[in-house]
């Protein structure tokens, strides 16, 4: 898959932030952290940006190898990460906020809360994945590139934490019943989001024009 985008500062700067989207996420994150404290409601974002870091620097060092090893496309990646987006939509525009299960008889902990679908698929989503996979293609740009471009991921990430750190806020000055209303609207609105994402991605798998 060859990298046509350029090495700008800006350039890059200005295309992960666009695909990580970090207002989009707010609405996630008082679903997924629903009666939770403010404090705890930053704990859960700062949790998520450090897993959703993590799986873009996999894929910056060896996701593309290893889906290639394992003869997966990127489409089908694609394909498979939005129809997780699309599940979790689903669920939040049916139930609105998104209450967390127990686990084995316990309180779900404040990183479980922040892997599904907070870290993924929606901030380290196919999306993101796929943009940080053209930006340090292997084939095009150097070692040095390649590390700007994760320092690059890590300033976009933090974009994320002022607007985290309102949401536990914005969560008690809502209410319950706001943040229901809040997370069926964006779910409708993941969901549309999810679906282009599909097709997109059955169109590259069948070489359909897009």
């Amino acid at each position: 898959m060859p990298s046509e985008m350029p090495h700008d500062f800006v350039y890059e700067f200005v295309t992960l932030l666009a695909i990580l989207n970090p207002i989009s996420a707010v609405p996630i994150l008082l679903a997924v952290a629903s009666g939770l404290s403010p404090r705890d409601t930053l704990k859960v974002g700062c949790y998520a940006l450090v897993i959703s870091f993590l799986i873009l620097l996999f894929f910056v060092t060896g996701g593309q190898l290893l889906l290639a090893e394992l003869r997966i496309p990127m489409a089908a990646f694609q394909l498979a990460g939005s129809a997780l987006l699309l599940l979790f939509a689903l669920r939040m525009t049916l139930e609105g906020a998104v209450s967390q299960p127990r686990i084995a008889g316990r309180e779900t902990t404040l990183f479980e809360r922040s892997i599904f679908p907070l870290a993924f698929p929606k901030i380290a989503g196919t999306g993101a994945i796929l943009t940080v996979v053209l930006l340090t293609d292997n084939k095009t740009r150097t070692v040095a590139e390649q590390a700007s471009t994760v320092g690059i991921v890590a300033l976009c990430l933090l974009c994320f934490v002022p607007l985290f750190a309102l949401a536990g806020s914005l969560s008690r000055w809502l209410g319950r019943s706001g943040i229901d209303i809040i997370g069926r609207v964006f779910g409708l609105i993941l969901a549309s989001i999810a679906v282009n994402s599909m097709i997109i991605a059955i169109k590259l798998s069948f070489d359909l024009p897009r």
